[in-house]
């Protein structure tokens, strides 16, 4: 098939990781004789630094015409002034808005070679696999804001639409997987929260019957996360939420840097990224963990090009790595972490050599 990729490397290690993950996109190219053209624009510090936009009209135009896009990272200390009035992470929050990706997606599944790396204890670990399906374009980082000498407040608002949409997206995954759905919010106190769950209660009884629904508070949630972590299947919260919620879920696997994401609408469109941030204190020193991106790019295969089997290869690929003990510092015993490039050619020569294999298998 052929497919337009646009890359927005971003700012710090997002430089370094889509690299890496564009390597292996255009290996499972040559590999199952598909034409993939990638086009690299600007968003972020980045952007910032070059137009004074953190996302250009270039950019937009060139991601609304895309057929996928993939992300590195935004941000970094020299556009971090709170002060400031543009900075990188608008880019990111306008991009998703204006692309109407409201959904999500960060599965969490813990690989039997980074249990170490966990603080978890393993015996906890063995057996998770979730997915948290994130609200991404409603919420407090969208609402209106105040600020004088005195005070400063973040408007919070969803409509019922805007829950519906995102629960729905959630019960569809969790009907694919083993049928249970846990919805996080603060009902106890937010207002929000309480029409969350009431329009959650609502659809998943009238749309989804076959579906197992229950409700945890976001605070009980952090510890259920960490305390019985194998108990959850698909987790759907608001924006804010899912935003904590996840970072903390990459806990369990033993870094940020394992972990991807997919932030998908109603169309084939979407954007992937690794959940982690710009890492300013490793970029360019060619130590950063390309998994979380490489991952990001097996969910581009698989949800905005219909490749299922390019994305297991890749899935495959990196599992196989992590089986061999090529671990980056992030996850490895101290001064034993590879590069950045040892990481990814492991993953390369997976593909042609695991992925062959396998096919042969079938």
């Amino acid at each position: 098939m052929h497919a337009n990729i646009l890359v927005l490397p971003g700012d710090g290690i997002g430089t370094e990781v889509t690299a890496a993950a564009v390597s292996v996109l255009r290996a499972v190219a040559r590999r199952y004789g598909h034409e993939f053209h990638f086009e690299e624009r600007l968003i972020g510090g980045a952007a910032i630094d070059a137009t004074g936009e953190p996302l250009p009209a270039a950019t937009l135009d060139a991601a609304r015409k895309a057929d996928a896009v993939l992300l590195g990272a935004v941000g970094g200390p020299r556009w971090s002034d709170p002060k400031a009035k543009v900075r990188p992470e608008q880019g990111l929050l306008a991009i998703r808005k204006a692309l109407g990706l409201y959904a999500n997606l960060r599965p969490v599944k813990p690989h039997r070679a980074t249990l170490g790396a966990s603080p978890v204890k393993p015996h906890l670990l063995n057996g998770v696999d979730l997915v948290v399906v994130r609200e991404l374009t409603g919420g407090i980082y969208f609402g209106d804001k105040t600020r004088d000498a005195g005070a400063a407040s973040d408007l919070c608002s969803y409509s019922v639409a805007e829950i519906e949409r995102v629960v729905r997206h959630a019960c569809t995954l969790a009907r694919a997987r083993r049928g249970k759905l846990t919805s996080v919010d603060k009902a106890n106190v937010l207002e929000t929260s309480r029409l969350w769950r009431e329009t959650t209660e609502r659809l998943a009884r009238e749309e989804f019957p076959d579906v197992t629904l229950e409700h945890q508070l976001v605070d009980s949630m952090a510890m259920h996360l960490l305390a019985k972590p194998r108990e959850y299947d698909v987790i759907v919260t608001e924006n804010m939420f899912g935003d904590i919620l996840t970072d903390e879920a990459s806990m369990l696997a033993g870094s940020l840097g394992l972990l991807p994401s997919a932030s998908l609408g109603d169309g084939k469109t979407g954007i992937y990224e690794p959940i982690h941030g710009s890492a300013p204190d490793i970029a360019g020193k060619g130590i950063a963990n390309p998994y979380a991106a490489i991952l990001s790019a097996a969910l581009l295969l698989r949800h905005s090009l219909g490749l299922e089997r390019e994305a297991a290869c890749v899935e495959q690929a990196v599992s196989a790595a992590l089986d061999a003990g090529v671990l980056t510092g992030d996850l490895a015993p101290a001064g034993r972490g590879v590069r950045t490039v040892e990481a990814t050619r492991a993953v390369l020569e997976n593909i042609e050599a695991d992925c062959y294999v396998a096919e042969l298998r079938d």
